[in-house]
């Protein structure tokens, strides 16, 4: 179309590439005004605008490194130590949920201690390797609560199974793998404390209901009921308990207690530890209120 082309000309040129442009689906809108004397002729540069393609966004990448910072490859062999680690709690941890399934509870147990000594590790290695990431973060909790929350109610299960009624029994380990989910999703979105837990950590009641199975306490099955139901309100409770970089700075000879106590009588011992440890986190929660 030339300059010299006349305004009506130069609308109809453009109605005619809308209708080109609807029939290809291309979804670029041309609008006409519906007073055509109120607006100037159209130059060639804004028919050119009009005929060239609407631009695209380019698509923003969606790939987060796994690990943050340097991709070393000594700190990806580091990274992937940490994160066996945690595959390996997993795997004990489903382990653990096979061998209940069989009746070797024990055994069962044995695997939870297992993961609990893996789950302490990768932590501890992820901080002195300098490899945490959100990445390890999540995919820890996940390992937690397949080995925390799921089969250490399971363990507990099998070990009620023939003392207590079965759907008791049920209830009560239902009970701990909800709370132990409540517990792992608000410790993800919670900020964190460098002195205290809110609550009872999933770690923590996972071994004490291991060591529970495994040195039998001398309890009726009642009792063990109210004490798993009692572990796991704890885990979802806002009371504060000592992480153990605190209890280890105790006086030496609160130490000595438990040790001579578990030469004499461990079942006793570990009874009165627990129920010590469970009791602080009110007693804590008090003395903050009054002061």
């Amino acid at each position: 179309m030339r300059r010299s082309g006349t305004f009506a000309r130069q609308v109809l040129f453009v109605q005619g590439i809308r209708r080109r442009r609807s029939e290809t689906g291309s979804g670029t809108m041309v609008v006409v005004p519906a007073h055509p004397t109120e607006v100037a002729p159209l130059t060639d540069d804004e028919i050119e605008s009009l005929l060239s393609p609407a631009p695209v966004d380019e698509p923003a990448s969606l790939a987060i490194p796994l690990l943050p910072g340097e991709h070393t490859a000594a700190r990806r062999f580091k990274f992937a130590v940490v994160n066996a680690c945690t595959l390996g709690s997993l795997a004990l941890g489903v382990l653990a949920i096979m061998l209940a399934m069989r009746g070797d509870v024990r055994a069962g147990a044995i695997c939870l201690i297992a993961c609990v000594i893996f789950d302490g590790a990768d932590g501890i290695l992820a901080r002195r390797f300098g490899v945490a990431s959100p990445f390890g973060a999540q995919m820890d909790s996940l390992a937690d609560m397949c080995s925390f929350g799921l089969a250490a109610p399971v363990v507990v299960y099998a070990s009620l199974a023939g003392t207590v009624p079965t759907p008791a029994a049920a209830l009560a380990c239902v009970l701990v793998a909800g709370c132990a989910a409540v517990r792992l999703a608000r410790f993800n979105v919670s900020p964190k404390d460098g002195r205290f837990f809110c609550g009872v950590p999933t770690t923590m009641a996972a071994a004490v209901l291991a060591l529970g199975v495994l040195i039998e306490l001398p309890m009726s099955g009642a009792a063990q009921l109210v004490g798993v139901a009692l572990l796991a309100f704890a885990m979802v409770s806002s009371f504060p308990y000592a992480k153990l970089a605190r209890l280890i700075k105790l006086p030496p000879w609160l130490w000595l207690l438990p040790v001579v106590g578990a030469l004499v009588d461990p079942r006793l011992t570990f009874a009165v530890a627990v129920g010590g440890y469970l009791v602080s986190g009110p007693v804590l929660w008090l003395r903050h209120r009054r002061l």
